[in-house]
């Protein structure tokens, strides 16, 4: 074999070679790339999961179904203004958080309830009509004055005098009255109550304020007289002069006590059942509804000039605050 054929089969045998070792090589580099590019995959940061949502730091509003509500807040007032909040949303639920409110504070803003967010919800709530009567006697009970700025509202709660006057109109209406318990007694298994009503006055008084100054002066004055008495001779005298000064400072302030006197005007409330804490000897504010006149049991029912008592279905009262809002 000559020189160049042998030059030429081992150029071949190094290609061969190196095709190989390319070959090999290249395996190798697939090999090393597919893991490349599977460590890069594990090396991408993974999409970043919503985070669960944070409690919020606002309390979630107070539902207006629950008693409480009307003590959540310090006055009447802020009471009030939340409950008319709730308008917006549900008339329903706010004239609960309303009645929250008369029921857990001293509720005195008869003109906020009369005022016209209310007005619609005084037309058609059954239970207006004892709402507003707590607030009466939450504002001390003076019903005549009440009546007048209900009136003034359109609000159809009435006065006893009204329904005496004419009893044919106000039949089946409310009426709102200070009234005393003097007598229970039991009819048919249903206790009859018997009314007088009463009207509030104020009496003055007046109440010392601060300290009192007092000072007390006493002056003594002593002395001796002689001379000649007449038939008796010369004499001597004597004697002593006392006299005292006083004199007192004092700071007061008028005082006006609610007092409450009988109208002359009186009515038999029925109730549905027994109550011992509508007892005799305490004023109320009564709400009830007219049933009409019932002659006395000293007259006749064909005599009309036989003395009627009203008639009237009792359907709530509440007992008065001594004091009187004007």
């Amino acid at each position: 074999m000559s020189a160049f054929q042998k030059m030429t089969k081992g150029m071949a045998r190094s290609g061969a070679a190196l095709l190989c070792a390319a070959a090999l090589v290249g395996c190798g580099g697939h090999s090393h790339a597919v893991a490349a590019r599977d460590n890069s995959r594990s090396l991408i940061p993974p999409e970043p999961r919503p985070l669960p949502e944070r409690a919020s730091s606002v309390p979630e509003p107070v539902r207006p179904e629950e008693k409480s509500f009307g003590a959540r807040y310090a006055t009447p007032s802020q009471c009030e203004a939340a409950a008319r909040a709730l308008q917006a949303t549900s008339r329903d639920s706010a004239w609960t958080a309303l009645k929250s409110c008369v029921e857990r504070t001293h509720f005195t803003l008869l003109g906020a309830l009369l005022s016209d967010a209310w007005a619609e919800d005084l037309r058609v709530r059954p239970d207006a009509a004892r709402i507003i009567a707590r607030v009466v006697a939450l504002r001390g009970g003076s019903v005549p004055g009440e009546l007048s700025l209900l009136h003034e509202h359109k609000v159809p709660i009435f006065g006893l005098s009204d329904a005496i006057a004419q009893p044919d109109i106000y039949k089946g209406r409310y009426l709102l009255l200070r009234a005393q318990v003097a007598d229970v007694r039991s009819d048919e298994d249903k206790p009859t109550v018997w009314l007088v009503e009463q009207s509030v006055g104020s009496v003055v008084r007046e109440q010392p304020v601060g300290a009192t100054t007092r000072r007390e002066t006493v002056k003594v004055r002593s002395g001796a007289l002689g001379g000649d008495v007449g038939t008796f001779g010369r004499a001597n005298l004597g004697g002593q002069l006392v006299t005292r000064e006083s004199e007192q400072t004092v700071s007061s302030l008028p005082r006006y006590d609610n007092l409450s006197d009988e109208t002359g005007r009186e009515a038999l409330g029925r109730l549905t059942s027994a109550d011992p804490f509508f007892a005799p000897g305490k004023d109320f504010v009564v709400l009830a509804r007219f049933d009409g006149l019932r002659t006395t049991s000293s007259g006749e029912d064909e005599d009309e000039d036989a003395p009627k008592l009203p008639v009237l279905t009792i359907v709530s009262y509440h007992a008065p605050h001594p004091l009187v809002v004007y």
